[in-house]
């Protein structure tokens, strides 16, 4: 006997466009649906980062598009399929670029049989969640200079006038697939707790991590500027892939050697300091 697998009620609205890409008219007993958070405005991984017009044309080119694993391309890999998306822009909320965020969410679903109970369980239970897109930008714009398609010496993940450089992705030309996988170029996309409205407990969660994603980009840059003035580049770089522990440990290594580097002059009373002429060395 199959089991009553846990999922998200389907709306008639739901049920008419998931059947515009069925072959056989399906019910909504026999679909099990979710949304994901497929990517978004924010620099990634990989320093790079789609623009709000990259994001509305992925949404036109993701419907009916499938989700398969790891990006590896093979029919027997295929799962769901998206069958809706949207952009969700959040103007409060700013990103390391400096613009309103918005990313892209999108719908999915997947037969309930007997094959897909494990996959089922597994999202269910929040195993497979993080998610990857693939897809063809026709140029990348460099955010220090604004060359394109690396017609430039930047270096992304370097930092040039205390930002970090990075690509732009633009004139998106096609959208392939999206994937699970254990890590996403992008952090914060996955599959969605909640299908539908944003629970108060919801809202208070993402007010947190985007708390802690400023923090963390904050100390990020804290450390990058430490490590030019300890004149280390490589960690400069580096510390725009590292979290909080190892970021924390950098920090205090790097100022103990700017400590060194720069040491802090003593100011000492002289036993003659009532002097004028010695007293103007101490003047601020």
């Amino acid at each position: 006997m199959m089991e009553d697998w846990k999922g998200t009620a389907v709306t008639a609205e739901d049920l008419a466009l998931i059947n515009e890409l069925a072959k056989t008219e399906l019910t909504a007993e026999q679909v099990y649906v979710f949304t994901l958070r497929l990517c978004d405005n924010e620099v990634d991984r990989d320093f790079e980062r789609f623009d709000g017009e990259a994001l509305e044309r992925l949404g036109e080119l993701f419907v009916g598009r499938s989700g398969v694993f790891d990006h590896q391309w093979s029919a027997r890999g295929q799962t769901a399929r998206l069958y809706k998306t949207e952009v969700i822009r959040e103007p409060a909320v700013r990103t390391q670029a400096g613009d309103g965020y918005c990313w892209l969410k999108g719908w999915a679903y997947l037969l309930r049989t007997e094959k897909n109970q494990e996959l089922i369980a597994e999202i269910e239970a929040g195993i497979k969640k993080e998610v990857s897109v693939g897809c063809s930008a026709g140029r990348s714009v460099c955010s220090v200079c604004g060359a394109e398609n690396g017609d430039c010496a930047h270096v992304p993940g370097q930092i040039y006038d205390g930002g970090v450089c990075f690509q732009e992705l633009k004139d998106i030309t096609d959208a392939y697939e999206w994937s699970f996988v254990a890590v996403p170029a992008q952090r914060a996309a996955g599959v969605l707790k909640r299908f539908g409205q944003e629970r108060e407990e919801d809202r208070t969660l993402r007010k947190e991590a985007e708390l802690g994603r400023r923090y963390l980009a904050a100390l990020r840059r804290e450390v990058a500027r430490l490590a030019l003035l300890a004149d280390d580049g490589v960690f400069a770089k580096a510390a725009q892939r590292l979290e909080e522990p190892e970021l924390l440990e950098l920090r205090r290594s790097l100022e103990a050697r700017i400590a060194k580097r720069f040491p802090v002059p003593v100011q000492l009373r002289r036993r003659d300091a009532g002097r004028a002429e010695d007293a103007e060395a101490f003047r601020i």
